[in-house]
């Protein structure tokens, strides 16, 4: 036996707005301009409160209204929804101004903050947030729906697709750099004073020692794929997380460095760092937007995304 479908209630937040204020400004007509609707359709209002009710809420005395004993217990509980409602309300507009970013380090810490600034010109009071890590830490993330929409520099794993939206977005190039004057190359690379860089065969650069960033970066994606394939007996000695440390560390010396050209751009224009040219490598490299196929697009994300793709 079927069991039946439970009866949706059938009072409305308009009967409950107009009963309370009836209730608060003591006539009809004072609810009326208080709430911008018209007489008939403020009486109509309470006449279908008390009908879904079963009872009277005020009693008729010419044109006054009295409250009746049922009135009081029924205006707690109408201010109580009513409340709630706006609670609801006030939460759906905090959300439709709210948007999660992710984005991989190299972009989160060089190229998002300029993408968020112009979001906040475009939306004053919009309520950001940004979780930065490698890509498959964001793109984990996107996946498990805490993400609204992530920049990444590594495209996701294929297994990802299933429930990932990615998209194109910009192209970036890798840079294998040095400090200028290098001990590593003094003796082994020829210095182009027309380029600003050194060259080296890829034969020559496996023979010296590489810092790279850790597996699960998007950077060390491209690196694997396009450049120590070619080098099997490659001296990587360091895997870094930080973009940062592994400058420091390649300022001091220590090794050559491969990253993103928008993370040692300032230090290639100074000439503490310089471009190693590696003949035969393509270190370009695509950058992702990604986003999982169920979350909502609210308004924010489509002007985020606007500010993207506008570029």
């Amino acid at each position: 036996m079927k069991k039946a479908m439970q009866t949706l209630p059938k009072i409305t937040l308009k009967q409950l707005a107009v009963f309370v204020s009836i209730y608060q400004t003591g006539s009809t007509s004072r609810a009326r301009e208080a709430l911008h609707l018209s007489q008939s359709a403020v009486s109509s209002a309470l006449t279908e409160l008390e009908s879904r009710l079963q009872m009277p809420l005020f009693e008729r005395v010419g044109r006054r209204l009295n409250q009746h004993p049922n009135a009081h217990p029924i205006y707690v509980q109408a201010q109580a929804i009513l409340g709630q409602s706006l609670t609801l309300e006030h939460y759906h507009k905090h959300q439709a101004g709210q948007i999660h970013i992710g984005a991989s380090t190299t972009i989160g810490n060089y190229v998002l903050p300029p993408l968020l600034a112009e979001l906040y010109k475009a939306l004053p009071n919009a309520n950001v947030n940004t979780y930065i890590a490698n890509t498959q830490e964001v793109v984990a993330e996107v996946e498990q729906l805490n993400i609204d929409i992530a920049l990444v520099e590594g495209m996701p794993r294929p297994a990802d697709t299933k429930v990932i939206e990615q998209h194109a977005w910009r192209t970036d190039t890798l840079i294998v750099f040095a400090k200028r004057d290098s001990k590593w190359l003094t003796d082994m690379a020829a210095y182009n004073d027309v380029d600003n860089c050194y060259e080296l065969s890829i034969e020559q650069l496996a023979r010296l020692p590489l810092l790279v960033r850790e597996a699960g970066s998007g950077t060390r994606q491209i690196i694997d794929e396009q450049l120590l394939q070619h080098m099997p007996d490659a001296e990587v000695i360091m895997a870094i997380q930080q973009s940062e440390a592994i400058k420091h560390m390649v300022s001091a010396d220590i090794g050559l460095g491969c990253l993103s050209q928008h993370v040692i751009e300032a230090e290639l224009v100074s000439g503490k760092l310089v471009q190693v040219k590696v003949a035969g490598i393509d270190l370009s490299r695509t950058w992702w937007l990604v986003w999982h196929k169920a979350r909502h697009q609210s308004p924010i994300w489509q002007s985020f995304i606007d500010i993207l793709t506008s570029e």
